[in-house]
């Protein structure tokens, strides 16, 4: 049985080894859950999927299986042998529970009372304590109440009474290939870490705590140290306007994620290509702009740069003096990249576009080259790309 979704889950193309189908055959031996088709599901999550992007991944294999199993007593048959699931189902029963099941005739008597039910039933149902259906007090359906029940469906609101909880699928916005949102983005940026104890100490210090309060032969010797902070200094430029205003949802929510993850992030604005200046308030960027030398005075090269931007333009707009389509630029918008380039040796260019449309653009192709081939896509896959270089 595990074997099928084992099989399943490489189809889904989740990262499982045969390492931890193993682990979740012997947390099975030991009985870490019996029984229970939810706790198994979390079960074979925690011990089968390593990272959470995968976690949509692991709920279609593991629906697709487990749906593949036409009734209640292959499953349970699959999962473990019946004579042990119904000596263990026996002790685990408290009096009542007994009782209860008695009132139905048994295990078995629900199970063909259920296969019996669906027979007859040939409409849906809502309430009442007989039919398979919605919000009633039967054995069978959705959304109602029953303590030794089948759940059929996914309808109403759910008792926590029933097995079937993996067709939730709560982690689709975490497969390594769709769009990001906040939360997703500071989970790839924390590749971006390097940790010092910074400021004023107001952290207590446990370990120095006891080590002093022992030397002072048990006198409570109260240490404190500065709060452990991400050392890592980040400069952002985004490209503004034109065709990145599509993606301007996106863009937020990396400056979101980089303002949360990052104490020493600095962020500037252009249009299409850098040019000799940049501007932090879109609203006052004609009289309030910083003169991108300035900019690279200023911030030294120990600094991690990322530009985020479609780079979509006229080719001529980084080929060629005067090619900004907004002002006469002296230097071409190449010659600012290379000063980029040659400042700062962690430096990466994050493309919104999917990766496949890049070779369409003449602009993204020069621009690729310029920066060596550093750019990623705006991904969860992507980003996590980009910062593994950029944490080297």
């Amino acid at each position: 049985m595990l074997l099928g979704l084992f099989n399943e889950m490489r189809a889904a193309k989740v990262p499982v080894s045969v390492r931890e189908l193993l682990d979740l055959i012997r947390a099975l031996k030991h009985h870490v859950v019996f029984a229970d088709m939810d706790e198994f599901y979390y079960l074979a999550r925690t011990v089968m999927v390593k990272d959470e992007r995968h976690f949509d991944k692991f709920d279609r294999a593991f629906g697709a299986y487990f749906n593949g199993l036409q009734n209640l007593d292959q499953l349970l048959e699959a999962l473990i042998p019946e004579d042990w699931l119904r000596k263990e189902f026996e002790k685990m029963l408290t009096d009542e529970e007994r009782e209860k099941i008695k009132s139905l005739g048994g295990l078995d008597k629900l199970i063909e009372e259920f296969k019996k039910r669906l027979d007859e039933q040939k409409e849906r149902h809502a309430g009442g304590n007989k039919w398979i259906g919605t919000g009633g007090t039967s054995p069978f359906g959705s959304g109602g109440y029953n303590p030794e029940g089948i759940r059929v469906g996914d309808a109403g609101k759910r008792q926590g009474k029933a097995a079937k909880v993996w067709d939730q699928r709560e982690y689709k916005n975490l497969d390594d290939q769709v769009e990001l949102g906040t939360r997703n983005i500071k989970v790839a940026l924390r590749r971006l870490r390097k940790f010092a104890r910074q400021g004023s100490p107001d952290e207590l210090d446990i370990d120095g705590t006891i080590d002093h309060t022992a030397r002072d032969a048990g006198l409570l010797n109260i240490q404190m140290r500065p709060e452990k902070r991400n050392a890592v200094k980040l400069l952002l430029l985004f490209d503004i306007g034109g065709s990145m205003d599509a993606h301007i949802k996106v863009c937020e929510e990396l400056f979101s994620a980089c303002r949360t993850e990052f104490k020493h992030l600095e962020y500037f604005y252009f249009h299409n290509c850098p040019y000799e200046s940049v501007w932090k308030n879109n609203l006052r960027r004609t009289n309030e702009r910083t003169a991108t030398m300035d900019l690279l005075h200023k911030y030294g090269p120990d600094y991690k740069v990322i530009f985020v931007g479609d780079a979509a333009m006229a080719p001529y707009e980084i080929t060629q003096p005067g090619g900004s389509v907004e002002h006469w630029n002296e230097e071409a918008g190449h010659v600012w990249i290379q000063r980029f380039m040659e400042k700062y040796k962690k430096m990466i260019w994050i493309n919104p576009y999917p990766r496949d449309t890049w070779d369409y653009t003449t602009s993204t192709r020069i621009v690729r080259d310029l920066i060596e081939d550093r750019m990623y896509p705006l991904t969860l896959e992507g980003l996590e790309e980009g910062m593994k270089f950029l944490s080297k």
